[in-house]
């Protein structure tokens, strides 16, 4: 299989990006292997504190590579099957490469510059956090197709925007510009330089207690899920599980010593 992603990590930070350049990053499959593949890897990597993801060239991407996908035989195309489960996850195959970024128990930043369309759209909304490039152009782009999202975005766009606004969205195809996604709240900020910013954020969260920051994203995606009981429950026992731990008991003595923390992995 052809390079399609590329990880470079450095204290605590994994730089992930698409590196299909000469398609814009556009999916085939080799790039839902290897996107499922990056965030499965990272997902076990106790030393991780954030991750950026972004795409290399002039695109974050371009979508669904659709001539490559219907180009192949199916009874001859290696690989999976992109509507079969293949793990544990509640996402399958095609679904994965956006949710796997739920997954990665730290926090996910896109940078999303120039065009992220369809599948690359829905990949930025896997993300918990977005960087968006004043003028990248963004489409929920099935429809144009004759089809429907199905990367995810259901269960990533609800938390994000209103109802309204993701059917719209969904209903038009419509292409919207960086400042458009910003207005609607698909886009956390705006940047000219989405990359740079997304990694300046990446290594301020890499600054905090790593058992801290996994535990808030814990908590934030599994409190939109359930009862005002559960969450409550929910923050309660995690809060257990860091108070008077090394990590926590350190970020304390640091702030009042006001030096910078040395914080251990998690276990």
């Amino acid at each position: 299989m052809e390079e399609r992603v590329r990880i470079e990590k450095k204290d605590g930070i994994a730089d992930v990006r698409m590196v299909r350049e000469d398609k814009m990053n556009a999916v085939d499959l080799d790039m839902f292997v290897a996107l499922a593949e990056a965030g499965i890897e990272l997902t076990g990597d106790k030393s991780l504190r954030a991750v950026v993801l972004s795409g290399q060239g002039r695109a974050f991407c371009s979508g669904l590579d659709i001539p490559s996908l219907m180009a192949r035989d199916r009874s001859e195309r290696k690989g999976p099957n992109l509507l079969e489960k293949t793990d544990e996850s509640p996402a399958n195959f095609a679904q994965r490469c956006a949710w796997v970024w739920q997954e990665v128990p730290v926090p996910v930043i896109a940078a999303v510059h120039g065009v992220a369309y369809g599948a690359g759209f829905q990949i930025a909304m896997g993300a918990d956090i977005r960087f968006v490039a004043p003028d990248a152009r963004l489409s929920l782009r099935e429809a144009h197709w004759g089809l429907i999202p199905d990367v995810a975005a259901t269960q990533t766009m609800r938390h994000v925007v209103p109802l309204d606004v993701a059917k719209e969205l969904t209903f038009t195809a419509r292409v919207i510009s960086g400042t458009d996604a910003k207005d609607m709240g698909i886009a956390t900020h705006l940047s000219d330089e989405p990359h740079a910013a997304a990694m300046e954020l990446a290594r301020e969260i890499a600054g905090r207690s790593p058992n801290a920051v996994r535990a808030a994203k814990q908590l934030w995606n599994q409190a939109v899920q359930g009862t005002v009981e559960e969450g409550l429950a929910l923050e309660e026992r995690l809060q257990r599980t860091l108070m008077g731990k090394p990590n926590q008991l350190e970020a304390v003595q640091a702030g009042m010593q006001k030096r910078e923390p040395s914080f251990s992995d998690p276990e």
